[in-house]
């Protein structure tokens, strides 16, 4: 383990610590204690060494419960085997102190990377959350929270390898309670929103301090880090981060990371699928944005801002809906600016003015976006009744007519994932009388789109079976269908879902359920 000073200060004196452990030089110091760069005279091998330190005033029994403390950390360091885990290597006591002997990697730390160079490369935060995982996987599967990821706690070297450190004050399940006393424990601006209520750490806390750990490295700040304490906290309660310099499988990994809920962030096996699709066609680097935005509607409702619409796996289907990143995305089209969401004026569309903003558009990541209901849109009236699977003709602008088809049976068209995109129970607009949602935008709805229906695509195991060729497409509504205007079909009423659509190549039809 290394420290985060630039220079080294060299001990006062040699100091030579149960008989066997020199300490050279300091190499950093914390709330804790400090960490030296040390010798381990038995082995000959270089070592990092943690003294422990408590600040004066402290009880025979505080002391005696941040010894045991301590001793947890080296048992729950010692029990971890992954190459991304600072390895503990002994603990020891000697002269009223505890030391912990530890790896010594002398690497920066991840704050310290970003502080000198800025924001990382896409790729490179991917890799960075990849192997953070993987620890993180290891501890929980020993039981163990982390309770503080962090930039500071995670050393990054010349080679990319990734170590991720100080389980000091990590919780192993299977240990005596030694925190739980109303106090929280961890950094502020990388506590996840549960931990703030009052909940214990989980896992799942973990997840989302990765998550605000990638979002550092993408945007080379913290996304809910602010002058007081006090206010990192209400941010951390009701800020919605938004991502301005990548979108794709990055931005969904992380979203899907950030929900506010602890049961709807992403799954290590969503993450690991999202991450590695990073570098791929499906990421794109944007431009750095100069504005950051709030999430507004819903929290000017007082609700918790990532609590919109769960999206949801259709019914009669095998294949995996991902409803945590379509949470996730479905909430930044409040936090993406331009103020047609906040104004309710629209991005890049002229009311009543037919448009192809977004006709036949690719995005890099594969999927087309069309605009729905109204003479207005791409596809002024299209019907799917309450059938996923259909079966007509080419899927292309205008108003083709389809018949629900079995899902296990071979099928033209399937409608994979579905979800609303405002929930009002949370919003100041609409069950309570205030008015009507603004619509978002052209833009915004696409980019949300794209996302979450790149995401659910590239995570379901039937993506793109050997021998067929999938096209993916998602349906937005336009502006008339949003806000249930008059021109709209007959009986249609304002509809704010978002629809993702997929069908084989021109001749071939989409494989049933049945035959997969």
């Amino acid at each position: 383990m290394s420290g985060e000073l630039d220079t080294e200060r060299l001990a006062p004196r040699e100091r030579v610590i149960a008989e066997r452990y020199v300490l050279r030089a300091e190499l950093g110091r914390g709330g804790m204690g400090i960490v030296w760069r040390g010798e381990d005279r038995v082995i000959g091998r270089a070592v990092a060494v943690k003294e422990m330190r408590l600040g004066e005033g402290v009880t025979d029994a505080e002391r005696a419960e941040f010894e045991q403390r301590i001793l947890r950390e080296a048992r729950t360091a010692g029990r971890l085997n992954d190459p991304a885990v600072v390895t503990v290597y002994d603990v020891v006591h000697d002269q009223g102190s505890i030391y912990i002997v530890m790896e010594l990697v002398e690497a920066p730390t991840l704050a310290d990377i970003v502080r000198r160079s800025g924001p990382l490369a896409p790729a490179m935060v991917a890799d960075l959350g990849r192997q953070v995982l993987a620890a993180l996987e290891a501890a929980h599967a020993a039981g163990i929270v982390h309770r503080d990821v962090k930039p500071s706690n995670i050393m990054v070297a010349a080679t990319g390898r990734a170590k991720l450190t100080d389980f000091g004050i990590a919780q192993a399940a299977d240990d005596p309670t030694l925190t739980k006393t109303g106090a929280v424990i961890g950094s502020p601006a990388y506590l996840a929103p549960e931990r703030l209520a009052g909940h214990e750490a989980s896992p799942a806390s973990d997840i989302w301090s990765l998550g605000a750990v990638l979002y550092y490295a993408i945007e080379g700040r913290a996304a809910f880090e602010r002058d007081t304490t006090a206010a990192t906290l209400g941010a951390v309660l009701n800020h919605v981060p938004y991502l301005t310099r990548v979108q794709g499988p990055l931005a969904a990994a992380v979203s899907g990371m950030l929900a506010a809920a602890p049961e709807g962030r992403l799954a290590g096996p969503q993450i690991r699928s999202l991450l590695g699709a990073v570098g791929s066609d499906g990421t794109q680097v944007l431009p750095p944005r100069q504005a950051e935005f709030q999430n507004t509607m819903l929290m000017s409702a007082g609700a918790h801002p990532t609590r919109p619409s769960q999206g949801s796996e259709l019914p009669g289907r095998g294949r995996r809906g991902l409803w945590p990143v379509a949470a996730a995305v479905v909430v930044a089209l409040g936090a993406a600016g331009g103020g047609g969401y906040f104004s309710g004026h629209s991005s890049g569309y002229t009311s009543g003015k037919k448009t192809q903003a977004v006709a036949d558009a690719r995005a890099s990541d594969g999927v087309r976006v069309f605009t729905l209901g109204g003479p207005s849109s791409q596809f002024p009236k299209l019907s799917f009744s309450y059938n996923n699977c259909l079966s007509g003709p080419p899927f292309v602008p205008g108003t083709p007519v389809y018949q629900g088809a079995d899902c296990d049976k071979p099928h033209d068209l399937e409608v994979y994932y579905i979800t609303d995109t405002v929930d009002t129970t949370f919003s100041k607009y609409g069950k309570d009388g205030t008015g009507p949602v603004p619509y978002p935008g052209l833009a915004e709805l696409s980019r949300a789109a794209q996302e979450l229906c790149w995401a659910d695509r590239l995570i379901a195991p039937s993506a793109n079976p050997a021998g067929n060729h999938y096209t993916y497409a998602a349906l937005i509504p336009s502006e008339d269908m949003w806000n249930g205007a008059s021109d709209l079909p007959s009986g249609w009423q304002a509809d704010r879902k978002i629809r993702c659509l997929m069908w084989n190549v021109p001749g071939q039809q989409l494989p049933g359920d049945a035959s997969q």
